[in-house]
C-alpha cells in the first residue's frame, strides 16, 4: 500500500506542479502561437499517458497485491490487448506529430517580403548580417574566414561589398515586418533560441539552416544557444532588441559596411598596398602612371591591354589573377616577359586585386613602354 500511496501523490503533484507553475511558460513575442498551441498539445497528450500509466500502475499494484491464498498469474499471447496498445499508440504518436509537422512546414517558407537576416555562431559568439542597399547578400566561402572577415564574405563579389555587419552580441528587429533567418555554425553545432520568439532551429557547420518569425512585441530578448557546443557554451549569450521600424531604419542606418571593414574592399586594398611594397611589385609597376619594368597599375584596372602576337586583353579581376599567378600566361605589347614566378595564396590574390582596382581604371593608355606582361614585374 505505500507504494500505491506514493505513485497517487506523485501523479497528483506532477499535474498540480505543471498548472501552478506560474514560469512555464514566457510571454510571446512573435507571431508563433502555433508553436505554443503545439507544445500545450503535446503536454496535454503525454500528462494523460503519464496519469493513465502511473494510476493502473497503482491499481495493478493493489488488485494483485500479495494476499494468503492468491497468486497473481501471467498471462501471454493476449491479442487483444495487443491490438488495442497498438492503435492507441498509434493515434498517440499521429497526434503529437501531426500539429509540428504542419507547424514546421510553414516556419521554413517564409514571405516573399521578408527582411533577410543572417546569424552565424562561433565559440562562443554570436555575428550578425543584413543585406545593403541591393538586398543580397553577398557569397560566403571558409577559405575567406579570418579575424577581419568573420562571416567568410567574398571580397570579390559586388554583392557583399555593401553588406551591413554586426559583430556585437546586441542585434536589432523591427516589429511588425515578417524576417527571415539564415543560420551558419563556424565550428560545431549551435542553436539560435529566443525563449519568447518560440522558435528555434540547430546550426550545423557546412550547412544553412533558416526559419522565419515576425516579431510582434517591443523590447530586448535574451538570445540563448541551446545546443551543447564546448566548454563556453553557457556564456554564449546576446540580445534580441525589437522596435518600432523607424527606431530600427536608424539603427540600421549607423552599421558599418563590409567594404569598410579590414575584411572588405577598403581594408583589403590597404593590405594589398602592404603587401605589394613587401614583395617588391611597386619596384617595376608604379602607382602613379610613369613608366617602368612594367605597365603602371595607375588606371589599369578594367583596361583593355594590346598583347604580344595580336589581340587584347581586358584587365578585370579573373586577367589580373592569372597575371598574379601565371606571369607566362599572357604577355602585352611592348614588355618583356620578365616578372618572376611566385606564390601566392587566395587572400594575398585578393588584396592586391583589390589594391589595383582602388587605383582606378576603364581609361587611360593602354600600356606603357618598357619592359613587363600584363602587371607582371
Amino acid at each position: 500500500m505505500p507504494l500505491v500511496i506514493a505513485l497517487l501523490l506523485l501523479t497528483v503533484g506532477a499535474v498540480a506542479f505543471h498548472l501552478l507553475s506560474p514560469w512555464w511558460l514566457t510571454p510571446l513575442a512573435s507571431n508563433w502561437r502555433q508553436m505554443d498551441e503545439a507544445l500545450q498539445l503535446t503536454l496535454a497528450l503525454s500528462g494523460l499517458a503519464f496519469v493513465a500509466i502511473n494510476l493502473f500502475l497503482a491499481y495493478a499494484i493493489w488488485r494483485f497485491r500479495h494476499r494468503d491464498g492468491v497468486r497473481a498469474s501471467a498471462e501471454h499471447g493476449n491479442a487483444r490487448l495487443e491490438w488495442w496498445l497498438l492503435g492507441l499508440t498509434s493515434v498517440g504518436i499521429a497526434a503529437l506529430l501531426a500539429p509540428g509537422l504542419a507547424v514546421y512546414a510553414e516556419l521554413i517558407h517564409p514571405p516573399a517580403d521578408a527582411l533577410l537576416f543572417e546569424v552565424v555562431g562561433q565559440q562562443w559568439r554570436w555575428s550578425y548580417r543584413f543585406p545593403g542597399a541591393d538586398g543580397k547578400l553577398g557569397r560566403t566561402d571558409p577559405r575567406f574566414v579570418g579575424a577581419d572577415n568573420l562571416f567568410g564574405i567574398d571580397p570579390a563579389d559586388p554583392n557583399g561589398s555593401d553588406d551591413l555587419l554586426v559583430a556585437g552580441g546586441e542585434v536589432h528587429l523591427p516589429a511588425g515586418r515578417p524576417v527571415k533567418f539564415l543560420l551558419r555554425a563556424q565550428d560545431a553545432v549551435h542553436d539560435f533560441f529566443v525563449p519568447p520568439f518560440r522558435t528555434r532551429m540547430n546550426m550545423v557547420p557546412g550547412m544553412v539552416t533558416s526559419f522565419w518569425l515576425t516579431p510582434q512585441r517591443s523590447g530586448r530578448f535574451e538570445v540563448l544557444c541551446a545546443q551543447l557546443c564546448g566548454i563556453g557554451h553557457a556564456a554564449m549569450r546576446g540580445y534580441v532588441v525589437v522596435e518600432q521600424p523607424a527606431a530600427f531604419g536608424a539603427w540600421l542606418a549607423a552599421l558599418p559596411t563590409f567594404a569598410a571593414t579590414p575584411g572588405g574592399a577598403a581594408g583589403r586594398a590597404a593590405q594589398g598596398r602592404l603587401l605589394a611594397q613587401a614583395r617588391g611589385c611597386v619596384a617595376c609597376h608604379s602607382v602613379d602612371g610613369s613608366a617602368g619594368a612594367g605597365p603602371s597599375w595607375k588606371g589599369l584596372y578594367r583596361r583593355r591591354e594590346p598583347l604580344e602576337g595580336g589581340g587584347s586583353a581586358l584587365a578585370d579581376e579573373a586577367y589580373l589573377r592569372e597575371s598574379i599567378s601565371a606571369p607566362k600566361a599572357k604577355t602585352v605589347r611592348g614588355f618583356a616577359p620578365i616578372m618572376p614566378q611566385q606564390d601566392f595564396g587566395e587572400a594575398d590574390l585578393a588584396a592586391l586585386v583589390a589594391y589595383i582596382e582602388s587605383l582606378g581604371g576603364g581609361a587611360g593608355p593602354a600600356a606603357g613602354k618598357g619592359g613587363g606582361d600584363g602587371i607582371r614585374q
